[in-house]
C-alpha cells in the first residue's frame, strides 16, 4: 500500500506542478520575472541562457524536499521526486523537442507531441513578454483555440509561426541551425 501511495504522491506532484508552472509561467516569467526569462524570447548564445536559473532554483527546491523527507518528514521526499520527474519531463519535451538544444532534430508530425510543439511555437510567436498564448510546458491547449486568442489580442491573421510553420521566423531559429551544425 505504501508503494501506491508514494507514487500517487509522485505524480500528483507532477500534475501540480504544470498547473503551478502555467501560472508562473504567465505572471511570474512574462510579469515582474522577465529579466530572467526575456533570454528565452531572445537568440541564445552559446549552450545556456539566464532563463535555465529558473531551473536552477526549483532543482534546489526538489533536492531540499528529497532532503528533507529522508530525514523522516514524508512524504517530502515524493513530492521532491515528483518535481524532479517534472524537471525531467520539461528538458525533454521543452528545451529538447521544442527548442532544439540537443545536437540531433527532431519535429514530431503528429498527436500530442506535434500539438505540443506547435502551441509552444504560438508562444514564441509574439516578440516580447506581452500578448503570448499558451503558457504550458506539457499541456497544450487546442490550436484553433490558441489561433483564435492571437488574434483576437493581435488583430489579424497569426504569423507563420501560430500556424505551425518550423521554417517561421521566431527568435530560436538560430539554435536550430547551430543544431544541426554540431559536430
Amino acid at each position: 500500500m505504501t508503494i501506491l501511495l508514494n507514487t500517487a504522491v509522485c505524480l500528483a506532484t507532477v500534475a501540480a506542478m504544470e498547473v503551478f508552472s502555467i501560472v508562473a509561467h504567465k505572471y511570474v516569467m512574462h510579469g515582474w520575472g522577465w529579466g530572467w526569462h526575456r533570454s528565452h524570447h531572445e537568440p541564445r548564445q552559446g549552450w545556456f541562457e539566464k532563463n535555465d536559473l529558473y531551473a536552477v532554483f526549483f532543482a534546489g527546491i526538489a533536492i531540499a524536499l528529497i532532503a528533507l523527507g529522508t530525514a523522516g518528514h514524508h512524504p517530502l521526499e515524493w513530492i521532491g521526486a515528483g518535481m524532479t520527474l517534472y524537471g525531467l519531463l520539461y528538458f525533454v519535451a521543452h528545451d529538447g523537442l521544442v527548442h532544439q538544444r540537443w545536437p540531433f532534430r527532431y519535429i514530431p508530425r503528429r498527436g500530442y507531441l506535434k500539438r505540443l510543439y506547435q502551441a509552444h511555437r504560438m508562444h514564441h510567436a509574439v516578440h516580447g513578454r506581452d500578448g503570448c498564448v499558451s503558457f504550458g510546458f506539457l499541456y497544450a491547449p487546442p490550436l484553433p483555440v490558441l489561433k483564435r486568442r492571437l488574434q483576437r489580442l493581435h488583430g489579424g491573421p497569426p504569423r507563420a509561426a501560430a500556424r505551425g510553420s518550423r521554417h517561421a521566423a521566431e527568435p530560436h531559429a538560430p539554435d536550430a541551425a547551430r543544431a544541426r551544425q554540431a559536430p
